[in-house]
């Protein structure tokens, strides 16, 4: 039976965060992974050298995380991402909305 095994940067979000397998956003241009939980509507944003900090939505100006994204492309760009209402989710709520 093969496993999957999580990255280091993907470990340290499922510390901080209440959600066992957070959402990966993804990582931006100064190399931290982000991840979501909405569970508690927060981001984890973990450094490459395993620096880490939870952001819940809340204590911030942003009131979605697209907001967060737009924040974050703003601020630090992004490398790989961010993966959140890309054309699937945009499809599904077209297909709901129909």
């Amino acid at each position: 039976m093969a496993t999957t095994q999580s990255n280091p940067q993907e470990r340290t979000a499922r510390e901080l965060l209440t959600q066992g397998r957070p959402l990966f956003l993804g990582v931006d241009g100064e190399g931290a992974a982000h991840y979501w939980d909405s569970y508690e509507f927060a981001v984890a944003v973990v450094e490459a050298d395993s620096e880490a900090e939870k952001v819940v939505l809340a204590e911030t100006p942003f009131e979605t995380l697209a907001q967060w994204c737009e924040y974050t492309r703003g601020e630090r760009g992004w490398d790989i991402g961010p993966h959140v209402g890309g054309s699937l989710v945009g499809d599904l709520v077209r297909g709901v909305e129909a």
